[in-house]
């Protein structure tokens, strides 16, 4: 038995305002996904801007503190401390932001069946050390993550980036033109990501 109070879960800034607590992987969770988000400010978002597509998840959010207003395909649920918002369907659009300081909202999902670890398991931890210039740590994390999710698009371009920051200009130009082919729509986020100023001008570069 594991016995945490939400405190003790680390909170990892990832983008923007958006703090992640890694619930499932801090308890080995192996069964759904499990994890936490906690907003500081009112006005601060709490659960991104995403949609749920690629995965095929359902996911259920429940606001444990605060309060919050969903937006799920343009409709506005108001969410106050209490809330469960189920969304069974991958397609709907959905994200969150806090209307208190302190709003926490747990997300709790996973593939119908069968549950699938996310990417962003090993690309939210890496973010800090990306944003410190640490990319060794960076690359670490996400090597790490390529064992339990091999040839992962997602995974393959965060590992590029922060390789091609890192000086590793193959290795990032090989890892990008297999995530790039796995998943088309990472063609144009590449052209656009400053990760990849340095490597852009090599004519292996996918355009």
């Amino acid at each position: 038995m594991k016995v945490f109070q939400l405190d003790e879960f680390d909170r990892l800034p990832v983008f923007g305002t958006l703090v992640w607590r890694p619930v499932r992987r801090t308890l080995g969770v192996t069964a759904f996904g499990i994890n936490a988000y906690t907003a500081a400010e009112a006005g601060d978002e709490v659960v991104e801007d995403h949609d749920e597509r690629r995965l095929g998840h359902e996911e259920v959010y429940v606001v444990i503190a605060g309060h919050a207003v969903f937006t799920v395909d343009g409709y506005e649920v108001d969410a106050p401390a209490g809330t469960f918002v189920y969304l069974d369907d991958p397609v709907q659009r959905r994200k969150a932001v806090a209307r208190e300081p302190r709003t926490t909202v747990l997300a709790i999902g996973g593939k119908p069946g069968a549950h699938e670890i996310s990417a962003w398991e090993y690309t939210f931890p890496a973010l800090p050390h990306m944003r410190e210039r640490n990319y060794a740590k960076a690359r670490a994390i996400l090597e790490e993550g390529l064992l339990e999710k091999p040839d992962d698009p997602v995974l393959l371009y965060s590992l590029a980036c922060a390789e091609a920051q890192d000086g590793a200009r193959d290795e990032a130009l090989e890892h990008l033109r297999t995530a790039v082919i796995a998943l088309p729509r990472l063609r144009q986020s590449a052209r656009e990501d400053e990760d990849f100023a340095a490597i852009r001008d090599d004519p292996r570069f996918p355009t």
